[in-house]
């Protein structure tokens, strides 16, 4: 395997400290979601995870509509709905909805271009066979 790249991002103080990048763009408080009784007013781990995968699933989708000769539609889009769970043992779980609307393209297509970015996208290809994913073409 070829190395691309690396980001590097370190965290302090968990939930509630603060992320940072090796490059200094990503510089944000933490804060439990009000959904877990928190105070909110920042952003968490989860959707830090949902605004990844949705940007890679979208990069996937662009090299599948180029295999295609399909120019995708701008206005296309991802929204990536990440849940934390808890297990009945106690651990905590990810699970992933995507929904995907690529427009312009009727819904037997877009549904292949889907399957096949899910096979090629990274965030996918590292959760499959440990979070559960579910794919909804919209």
């Amino acid at each position: 395997m070829k190395k691309l790249y690396t980001a590097e991002v370190t965290a302090t103080g968990g939930r509630r400290g603060y992320v940072t990048s090796s490059d200094g763009i990503i510089n944000m408080k933490l804060a439990l979601p009000e959904g877990l009784g928190g105070q909110g007013g920042a952003t968490n781990p989860e959707q830090l995870f949902a605004a990844g995968y949705a940007a890679c699933f979208q990069s996937a989708l662009l090299v599948v509509a180029g295999k295609h000769h399909i120019r995708l539609d701008p206005a296309s889009t991802v929204a990536a709905h990440v849940d934390l769970n808890q297990k009945d043992d106690g651990a905590y779980a990810l699970s992933v909805k995507l929904a995907v609307e690529i427009k312009g393209v009727d819904k037997d297509k877009a549904q292949e271009m889907v399957d096949e970015a899910h096979q090629i996208c990274p965030y996918s290809i590292g959760t499959r066979g440990n979070v559960e994913v579910e794919l909804e073409v919209i």
